[in-house]
């Protein structure tokens, strides 16, 4: 019963570190208007459970009296319990919209939410003109949550290219009933670059990371 009920303001002590990244039980305690001993208990459960893990907090300077104050963060687990949560409600969401709207209205959806791709691709390789599209594709995905690298492919003959490996996907449990997330993906990443690109590999579909082959523009021409 004590479990049951103390679930939500649990839930809040857990969102408060995911919105706010590691914080102490006293910082936890101050912005959920809580008090110190509250806090301690939830997190204590937390920890327990393995949604949370605590660590020293890093003193820098001179250190004080007594031992520094634990940080709480959360673990790999405890973010996968608010992914699900997220998950269940843009699933039950997409679902109605193809039912009272259909696929089109779906596709239109799923490009509107990778819009940011090109817009901040185009910010950024203003600000930085150096860049390379296709790194600054990579930067702007990690920023979204893509954890995104660009790797060279092994030289076996003229334009080899590159590929765009993508380590997480935010939205991977959808994208695997709803496709639509990846096809738009797929395109606004093709307009960044200027050229076709192919999926390889996505972890929608059970692969272990969404791979991208990014042609050299030699190899485009060769194809004409």
């Amino acid at each position: 019963m004590e479990r049951h009920q103390d679930e939500p303001t649990r839930q809040r002590v857990a969102r408060s570190i995911l919105d706010n990244g590691p914080s102490t039980a006293a910082a936890l305690a101050e912005r959920l208007d809580l008090t110190p001993a509250a806090v301690r208990r939830h997190l204590d459960h937390l920890v327990e459970e393995g949604a949370v893990t605590a660590a020293e907090q890093r003193i820098y300077g001179a250190r004080g009296r007594g031992r520094p104050a634990k940080v709480f963060a959360l673990t790999d687990d405890g973010r996968d319990e608010f992914d699900q949560q997220y998950d269940d409600l843009a699933l039950d969401a997409l679902r109605y919209l193809a039912e009272a709207a259909g696929d089109d209205a779906v596709m239109e959806f799923a490009r509107r939410r990778v819009a940011f791709i090109e817009r901040d691709c185009e910010r950024l390789l203003a600000d930085q003109p150096d860049l390379s599209p296709a790194h600054a594709l990579a930067q702007v995905l990690t920023t979204g949550g893509y954890a995104a690298t660009i790797r060279e492919l092994p030289v076996v003959g003229p334009g080899s290219g590159e590929q765009l490996c993508q380590q997480h996907c935010p939205v991977s449990h959808v994208a695997h009933e709803f496709p639509q997330l990846c096809e738009a993906e797929t395109e606004a990443i093709g307009r960044v670059l200027g050229t076709h690109v192919q999926r390889l590999a996505t972890i929608a579909h059970g692969d272990g990371v969404c791979t991208t082959c990014i042609p050299s523009v030699s190899t485009e021409k060769e194809k004409r």
